[in-house]
């Protein structure tokens, strides 16, 4: 397992999609900065905008973007008849997609600091009050940490789509839906707490200074291990052998008539 994960680490500075990954972290801190421009009576701070980023991150852009990269990675080496080649080294196509998914675990880090980092810039530029050193390095470490958590909770979709020829395109849209639904489930606290996208939050307290916000960790803790645990088992019932595809059956070209 060691040797794939090393494998696929170095894989990593061949895919381009990356950009992607750190061109939608950016997106989420714009559109905030975007959003702080209404004149809705919000008093911005830089712990707000931290919130606020945070927020942005779970219901519209990480959920999709983890997907997305995730999605692309495991693809790889059927999009470039490599499988094939992997499978009869041999090495099972479960620890293959393991060794994929923890890789996408650290990307989620990696991409949760750069988040962090133009959360960072953002306050820079807008001049927002109450920017510590303090404050920016919690900033930094929260942001990360969801990322990681609602890569946990979108995981059984990464899963449960790895098999398909392109399969992982219906994920980000399952995913993109299932990040939004967490827009409607913090409506309830009880539902907050053990909807996963939404525990994500509560993993890091994000705004329990509130009176209306209750988190129940160890409910979160529960939803997020759950994901965790169905992945796992999805994991475990994959059969080793290559993914089917979807052969395109030839045509053959009618005979010209005439000369």
């Amino acid at each position: 397992m060691g040797r794939i994960i090393k494998t696929e680490f170095y894989k990593l500075k061949r895919y381009h999609i990356l950009w992607a990954g750190v061109a939608l972290m950016l997106l989420s801190v714009l559109l905030t900065l975007f959003t702080s421009m209404a004149n809705d009576g919000s008093v911005w701070d830089f712990a707000y905008l931290t919130e606020q980023v945070i927020k942005n991150n779970m219901s519209m852009i990480f959920p999709m973007c983890i997907t997305l990269i995730a999605g692309y990675i495991i693809s790889r080496e059927r999009t470039d008849d490599t499988l094939k080649s992997i499978l009869t080294v041999p090495v099972s196509f479960r620890r293959l997609l393991a060794g994929k998914l923890i890789v996408c675990g650290a990307l989620s880090v990696m991409f949760g600091v750069i988040c962090g980092v133009f959360t960072v810039l953002a306050e820079f530029a807008a001049g927002f009050p109450g920017f510590s050193f303090l404050l920016a390095v919690k900033a930094v470490l929260q942001i990360t940490a969801v990322n990681f958590f609602l890569y946990l909770a979108v995981l059984p979709i990464i899963v449960l789509t790895s098999r398909a020829a392109n399969g992982f395109l219906a994920g980000v849209i399952l995913a993109f839906v299932y990040g939004y639904g967490g827009m409607f489930a913090a409506g309830n606290m009880t539902l907050a707490n053990l909807y996963p996208i939404t525990a994500s939050l509560g993993m890091v307290g994000y705004r329990s200074y509130d009176e209306a916000v209750h988190w129940n960790i160890f409910l979160c803790f529960f939803s997020l291990l759950l994901a965790t645990g169905i992945s796992i088992l999805l994991i475990t019932c994959l059969k080793n052998k290559e993914p089917k595809q979807v052969k395109k059956k030839s045509v053959k070209a009618a005979p010209k008539k005439g000369w």
